[in-house]
């Protein structure tokens, strides 16, 4: 074996002692909405004189997301149709009623979404899907990513969110009262929570 063969495995070895190791490829986290700050709340208008807030009381849900890249998926939110609130039992009565959610025969209203687009350093375009009261619409719901971090509360690693929507009810068949103005068509969707790391 000639001095030339002899020295080439040995400058294969220097060049594999020198070369950094490659990072490993970073994985999705899930997580899980905290339900004790878990906020979806809805404005509706009421004849153009203000507009009526309310909220759902239960609701769920749980996505993936890689930090070091920011990339969002697998997103789930099931709201619960019959914990729907607007400080009025008799309106409330009325909202779970076959003229607008009919929480009887659709308990559950969800939306999915197989990824996000990121539009800025924080924000984030999230165009999914919305099941409500048997039908499926696409709804965008536009996100931004407040912090994450290690709580100081309860020590679990949390991500804070707040994400703006809004729907036609027409859309889904809720046409009560969207014909002479009365109740308002177009519905906001305002959600914030936090989410926890698993």
């Amino acid at each position: 074996m000639n001095a030339l063969a002899a020295r080439v495995p040995y400058a294969i070895l220097v060049c594999c002692l020198l070369t950094p190791a490659l990072p490993a490829r970073a994985e999705a986290a899930r997580y899980e909405l905290d339900p004790e700050h878990l906020t979806v709340a809805f404005l509706v208008d009421h004849i153009g004189y203000a507009k009526v807030l309310g909220m759902f009381r239960a609701a769920r849900g749980s996505y993936s997301f890689d930090e070091a890249s920011a990339a969002l998926s697998n997103v789930r939110i099931e709201v619960d149709t019959l914990s729907v609130f607007s400080n009025f039992a008799k309106r409330d009565q009325h909202l779970k009623s076959a003229d607008f959610l009919n929480s009887a025969e659709f308990p559950r209203m969800v939306f999915t979404a197989a990824s996000a687009k990121r539009t800025g350093e924080r924000s984030f375009e999230i165009a999914g899907q919305l099941e409500l009261v048997g039908r499926s619409q696409p709804l965008t719901l536009t996100a931004t990513w407040n912090k994450s971090g290690v709580s100081p509360i309860d020590k679990d690693y949390r991500m804070g969110v707040s994400a703006r929507g809004s729907f036609k009810r027409s859309s889904y068949g809720m046409n009560y009262a969207v014909g002479n103005g009365w109740v308002g068509d177009e519905v906001p969707l305002i959600i914030e929570f936090e989410a926890v790391r698993k």
